[in-house]
């Protein structure tokens, strides 16, 4: 119960990679709020993390709806102490593509989701957050290695490396930490949305097979780690990235 009694906000926490971090949190103690765009599984989960967690709909794109997040969750629960900023990846009906078929608007809705939604995130979050809060920002180990059409989310996500840099050093007076906690790959509904469903387990297989571990990771995967720099146990650790990606990242299977 190493969160007990600490207050969390999930961008995306209704599904995948952001259910599995609510539910960790919520394992280690902690109440509060996971927020999604889709009314019905936001319901089902938050049903499912039972008491002690409200789900609160909300776009990160849209500013105001930032504001309300977070101003619904302090009313509840009072201030917030750890931050997950998880909502983004594929944008609804428009797949990753190559540079020869990406136009501006496709970009701006790339860039929008996965970099500008994180900044101001974290901004409209700041008079809610305690002093001594942690902000964990959800990169990608995309971030560190090329793959069809994934070029604009990769960028993406390695600014959202380097914000959490810059954000530590902007909030070292409040001593909130900010780090970025960036999967592999992750065993989700996501790849549905990303090749024709007859494929699905073809693609998966393709990245167990490149994952030194041989396997794809989990939601709790994931969660176990936020859970770990939500908590005092990470306290000396700040403006940095935990890789938890089964050593896809840094180890190479090429013989």
């Amino acid at each position: 119960m190493k969160l007990k009694n600490k207050v969390a906000v999930v961008t995306g926490g209704n599904s995948g990679i952001g259910f599995g971090i609510a539910e960790a949190l919520k394992n280690e103690g902690a109440v509060g709020a996971i927020t999604g765009r889709n009314q019905e599984t936001l319901d089902r989960s938050v049903k499912e993390l039972g008491t002690g967690f409200i789900g609160i709909k909300g776009d990160v794109t849209n500013l105001e709806e930032l504001e309300n997040i977070f101003s619904i969750t302090a009313d509840k629960f009072g201030k917030v102490d750890t931050l997950v900023v998880n909502a983004g990846g594929i944008v609804d009906g428009l797949p990753m593509s190559a540079i020869d078929e990406v136009t501006e608007e496709n970009y701006d809705q790339y860039m929008d989701l996965n970099l500008k939604s994180t900044y101001f995130t974290v901004k409209k979050a700041l008079p809610y957050l305690n002093d001594g809060a942690s902000i964990i920002l959800i990169g990608s180990s995309a971030a560190h290695r090329a793959a069809p059409g994934m070029t604009i989310y990769a960028a993406a996500k390695a600014a959202v490396i380097s914000l959490a840099k810059g954000l530590s050093l902007d909030l070292l007076s409040r001593k909130i930490r900010v780090n970025t906690l960036s999967p592999g790959s992750i065993d989700t509904p996501v790849f549905g949305k990303i090749v024709p469903e007859d494929q699905v387990d073809f693609v998966k297989n393709l990245w167990i097979d490149i994952t030194p571990v041989g396997r794809q990771g989990t939601p709790s995967d994931i969660g176990k780690a936020a859970a770990f720099l939500a908590s005092d146990d990470s306290a000396f650790i700040v403006g940095t990235e935990i890789l938890s990606d089964g050593g896809l990242t840094n180890i190479s299977l090429m013989k």
